[in-house]
């Protein structure tokens, strides 16, 4: 697959259009409408100028947990007023939808008043029937179309009705939560299972960039303690999530109107992406 679609920043080591993969029915995405990416806190100045300047980015769509955010601080995006962030964490979360989680992330006395313990908040994940033999990258995926259904198809429906300008679609690594949500919008754009497998594969081009930006944070460096390769994606990984979701709910379409992403929903997020 091409790599032409990457954006070379200075703050980030995976970010990359949607546009220019092919459709089934001879089409082509389109550019300049979502970008994928991993975490956007570092960006500089001149990213951020050439961001919303010149790509014209005018919603980000946060699939990070509440702990994440607050853990890591303000982006620089936050600051730009003409940008709307939109936070749908993917995994469950303890205290979720709580007082305390449902006030404003950057209210410096919220902070003070965080319960110990709360950057721990993110809760086991239970394993589906009949998933225990699989790889634990591909439970953890399906684990999103389980335990974050809601949260996935906000983040959808929210790249459906963005726009005229580009949304950008992050996690931390730009891979995982990033890449299910990002693989369910290219099927609704009419990007065939092959295809979607290539573009999420496509971020161990740089593995070693995003596991050198988070092994240098406090949040994140843990997770990072394991040889790089433990972190970079295989393709069949997500072929592999692809043909459990075309067994259990007939597709990723399937899926999607199983789980109230209907019709209109899909033709909404069909034509941002065409």
């Amino acid at each position: 697959m091409s790599t032409d679609r990457w954006l070379h920043l200075d703050g980030t080591a995976n970010t990359r259009d949607l546009g220019g993969l092919p459709t089934t029915d001879g089409g082509t995405t389109a550019s300049g409408q979502v970008l994928r990416s991993d975490n956007l806190q570092d960006l500089s100045p001149a990213d951020v100028h050439r961001l919303v300047a010149e790509v014209g980015v005018t919603e980000v769509v946060d699939l990070r947990t509440t702990a994440e955010i607050l853990l890591e601080g303000r982006g620089p995006l936050r600051d730009v007023a003409a940008v709307t962030h939109r936070h749908f964490g993917l995994l469950p979360e303890r205290g979720h939808r709580t007082d305390v989680f449902a006030a404003e992330l950057d209210d410096e006395e919220l902070r003070a008043q965080l319960p110990a313990g709360w950057g721990e908040s993110v809760l086991p994940r239970q394993v589906g029937p009949g998933d225990e033999a699989e790889p634990p990258a591909v439970r953890s995926y399906l684990g999103y179309l389980t335990d974050g259904t809601d949260q996935v198809v906000g983040a959808l429906r929210s790249l459906a009705t963005g726009g005229p300008g580009a949304a950008v679609v992050h996690c931390a690594a730009g891979k995982d939560r990033t890449g299910v949500v990002c693989a369910l919008a290219l099927a609704v754009a009419g990007v065939d299972h092959e295809t979607i497998v290539a573009d999420y594969a496509l971020t161990a081009e740089v593995i070693d960039g995003v596991v050198a930006r988070l092994a240098a944070t406090d949040t994140y460096a843990e997770d990072m303690a394991r040889p790089v390769e433990q972190h970079t994606p295989r393709a069949e990984t997500m072929r592999r999530v692809l043909e459990l979701v075309d067994q259990r709910w007939g597709g990723p379409l399937g899926w999607l109107e199983q789980h109230g992403f209907g019709p209109d929903d899909q033709a909404a997020l069909r034509a941002r992406l065409r």
